[in-house]
């Protein structure tokens, strides 16, 4: 079951994000941020989490890439499934979901920044029509390595672009 994420939802959000730092695959962060900070860069709308058996096992959310007004239709997704739930169909129905309710709130396009070894992440992204529109070579460091990452973009069909 799908749901808009709510505070209650806060530490199991929190738990996934972890499981995706401890991969080394999933984000350049190395610490969890306090709920204020994660919650204070996420767009209050399109945030949803997957609930199986009453627990959260995944969620999506999207961050503004700017603040400025030209680019308030422009956001960024994050998507984070419990490592021991994989490969189970959340994340398409998650994000799904999110490019639905992004639309809805007019937002035009969608980007996404993944790391070139996080082939599952890429391939859900092309399922839903992201297409890869470059390369970002060594634009930052985990544990003292340079990494790259691809950068991977949906236009909303609802406007024609």
């Amino acid at each position: 079951m799908i749901r808009k994420m709510n505070e209650q939802d806060s530490t199991r959000v929190l738990e996934i994000y972890k499981m995706g730092i401890e991969t080394r695959n999933a984000t350049f962060e190395t610490r969890v941020p306090s709920w204020a900070d994660w919650d204070a860069g996420h767009l209050k709308h399109s945030r949803f989490v997957y609930i199986d058996n009453g627990k959260v096992i995944g969620w999506v959310a999207l961050s503004p890439v700017s603040s400025r007004s030209a680019y308030q239709g422009v956001a960024e997704i994050s998507i984070y499934i419990d490592t021991n739930t994989l490969g189970k169909g959340i994340g398409s129905l998650l994000i799904y979901k999110v490019i639905t309710s992004s639309e809805e709130q007019g937002i035009w396009s969608l980007y996404s920044s993944v790391f070139p070894e996080n082939t599952a992440t890429i391939k859900l992204h092309e399922k839903f029509n992201f297409r890869i529109i470059g390369t970002r070579e060594k634009i930052g460091q985990i544990d003292g390595k340079w990494r790259d990452t691809i950068l991977l973009e949906r236009r909303s069909s609802m406007t024609g672009l």
